[in-house]
């Protein structure tokens, strides 16, 4: 039986572990060849441990493990030329990109604030999404056969929540930013059949969320863990809920859907 989206190419940022592996799997198994792309790296102002080039290479080892191909490069969304040099030797390899999935996220919350954590948000979670986007471009519109790019931003997009210190603030700032390029793009790119939506998770069982820096906040400030509560009677959604979500809007079942916000939140938004 042929995938949904037998003969893509997709672009993920963030693809060694969490949603980007869960999406990178999710199109796997439809089908789709992926360039990966992972700093596999700490940031200096983020709290819980952050990707390594073990994690990249089991997300390699699951897409393999499904017959497709899968091109993987350890670069840092807030670097553009060392993202450009990824997806041109991707596209080398495997094709020009039908997708960009601009996943990669920080999410700088800990006991002892850093005033760094406000740059260092914004330039991974907006500066970042705004690079992945930009670097592929030029190429998709160059083939001249359309094609589908997700930014993932947040509830934290939708709502005016994250606590209010610095990586907090810059984390719900870059999420509503990433929603202010996303109709930038669909407004500018619509003329090219290039279609342009965000997902807007809640809390996701990953390691960005689930680690000990994280869940230590939380239990410091009872305040913030009931914002964080969703009206369906989950604490967290999984991975691939927000991946099947993703599948959709890339898929040709969502052919006409662009500019759009799309919530896989648990009723999380309607719950405030």
């Amino acid at each position: 039986m042929t995938g949904q989206l037998e003969g893509k190419v997709a672009f993920i940022t963030g693809a060694a572990r969490g949603q980007g592996r869960s999406h990178a799997i999710r199109l796997a198994q439809e089908g789709a060849d992926i360039i990966a792309i992972d700093i596999c790296a700490q940031i200096d102002t983020v709290p819980y441990p952050m990707a390594t080039p073990d994690d990249l290479q089991e997300t390699v080892r699951q897409v393999e493990a499904l017959d497709r191909r899968i091109h993987a490069v350890e670069a840092d969304v807030r670097d553009r030329s060392a993202l450009q040099a990824a997806l041109d030797a991707g596209v080398a390899e495997l094709g020009p990109v039908d997708i960009v999935l601009a996943n990669a996220g920080i999410f700088p919350l800990s006991m002892n604030p850093d005033p760094r954590e406000w740059q260092d948000v914004l330039d991974v979670n907006l500066t970042g999404v705004y690079h992945t986007v930009e670097v592929a471009i030029p190429s998709m519109i160059e083939r001249g056969q359309g094609g589908a790019i997700v930014l993932t931003s947040s509830t934290a997009g939708l709502a005016g929540i994250g606590g209010d210190n610095p990586g907090g603030r810059g984390y719900t700032a870059a999420k509503h930013g990433v929603v202010g390029l996303m109709r930038s793009y669909a407004n500018s790119l619509a003329k090219h059949s290039i279609r342009v939506n965000t997902v807007h998770p809640t809390g996701v069982n990953t390691p960005m969320v689930v680690n000990d820096a994280i869940q230590e906040l939380m239990q410091a400030d009872p305040a913030m863990s009931n914002a964080m509560a969703n009206a369906l009677p989950v604490p967290m959604i999984e991975p691939v809920d927000i991946s099947n979500a993703i599948l959709w809007l890339v898929s040709d079942a969502a052919r006409y859907v662009t500019g759009v916000t799309l919530p896989v939140d648990a009723g999380f938004l309607v719950n405030k």
